[in-house]
């Protein structure tokens, strides 16, 4: 496999990891913007422009979107999260033209208000869809509660008040403010040409006017509360524990992964055989959330209301003994046999090594083979997963349930 890299005149970065092997190509575009980067009268605009994407541009109307990519096969998709909006599609290589004019094509939208309106409906059915579910109640009110203050506490789809009364003038200030050319970064992998691809990338963006597209990227130092959100029509509780990680650009988080693991990964890990082997909780997980100037420790768990204190007792007994003590040689080798794992079985497609490839240079400015990074992984010492457990202080934790139970 071999990196290449080029910048266009306007500031748009075009990013390659070309594999001859691979059997197909994955091409994405990712733009630097999510919901901490919008005004409190705008929340969830970030979310509702991804979809009006997919409703056409001057040159095309949504069904033509649509037919164009299934002309060609695509897998294709977007996402938005607090940090990130990206679009991205996976086809065969004889396709790689198609699929750049398509995605180059929706990244300057027509925004019509008629499309505009309907969508709205849309977005405001996902929303009511979204608050019929527990997990991702919880998750957006200990996300604003850790937050607090800070833009990382804005919700990613808004709110049914801020989308309601949302304008297309103000999403169209919004498209104008943060989808500059230097903002974005256009990501190829798998099996293609790079200079082809930069030649069609220049001939479709070339004309994008650049601007300055700041963000606010002061650290937050997570508010350790706790909080109860009483629901009974909800019948197990919810609870989400939170505390400070190490951000995105610090080395760190590699032993960050590598706590997660071992604390919380879904099978084998602390939490696990705590609370999910002897039927204790149904859900019992943490996973380090890398963030731009900021990341997070987030634990998951979900019980019976009875149990819901016992939950939280035997999880932060978990936390504390880990911090007292570190991993076990055993246990850090799963971890990265884990992680390595996964990792390399996703990364056997084009479009599984997309995200890695993008997100790397999105906020580190770095290309990192996979293979240097599982060596990278597997240097990591069982001191140094130590040290960030300590540092970053499990056991203070912020709190946030959500269920019958009244009180905790």
């Amino acid at each position: 496999m071999e990196f290449k890299q080029t910048t266009l005149d306007n500031g748009l970065t075009v990013i390659g990891e070309v594999n001859p092997a691979a059997a197909s190509m994955a091409a994405g575009f990712f733009v630097r913007t999510g919901s901490r980067d919008e005004t409190p009268e705008e929340a969830g605009v970030s979310h509702f422009l991804e979809h009006m994407m997919f409703k056409g541009t001057a040159r095309r109307s949504a069904f033509d979107v649509n037919r164009d990519f299934d002309e060609m096969g695509a897998s294709y998709n977007a996402f938005t999260s607090e940090e990130n909006t990206v679009y991205y599609a996976a086809v065969l290589p004889e396709y790689q033209d198609g699929v750049v004019d398509l995605l180059g094509d929706m990244l300057r939208p027509a925004l019509r208000q008629e499309d505009f309106d309907v969508e709205k409906n849309v977005i405001l059915d996902e929303i009511a869809r979204y608050e019929d579910t527990p997990s991702y109640r919880v998750y957006e009110k200990a996300m604003a509660q850790f937050f607090a203050g800070h833009p990382l506490a804005n919700s990613v789809l808004g709110t049914s008040e801020s989308i309601s009364a949302l304008r297309r003038e103000q999403m169209l200030d919004y498209f104008n403010r943060r989808y500059s050319p230097t903002n974005v970064t256009v990501v190829g992998v798998g099996h293609f040409d790079f200079d082809q691809f930069v030649a069609k990338v220049a001939r479709m963006c070339s004309h994008w006017q650049p601007y300055d597209a700041p963000r606010d990227v002061r650290p937050a130092p997570g508010r350790r509360a706790r909080n109860v959100v009483t629901d009974p029509k909800v019948l197990r509780e919810h609870i989400v524990l939170m505390s400070p990680a190490p951000p995105g650009q610090d080395r760190a988080r590699y032993a960050a992964q590598l706590v997660g693991a071992v604390v919380g990964d879904s099978t084998g890990s602390r939490l696990f055989y705590a609370l999910i082997d002897p039927a204790i909780a149904d859900e019992a997980h943490m996973s380090y959330d890398l963030l731009d100037g900021s990341g997070a420790f987030i634990t998951f768990l979900s019980t019976d209301a009875e149990r819901s204190s016992e939950a939280i007792e035997i999880a932060q007994a978990e936390m504390k003994k880990f911090q007292d003590d570190g991993p076990t040689e055993a246990e850090l080798q799963a971890a990265k046999n884990k992680i390595a794992s996964g990792s390399t079985l996703k990364g056997e497609l084009p479009m599984g090594r997309l995200t890695a490839v993008g997100f790397d240079w999105v906020y580190r400015k770095e290309y990192v083979p996979l293979g240097e990074q599982i060596d990278t992984l597997f240097a990591v010492s069982g001191e140094d997963v130590w040290n960030v457990a300590r540092q970053y202080d499990l056991t203070a934790s912020a709190m946030l349930a959500l269920g019958p139970v009244e009180k905790l």
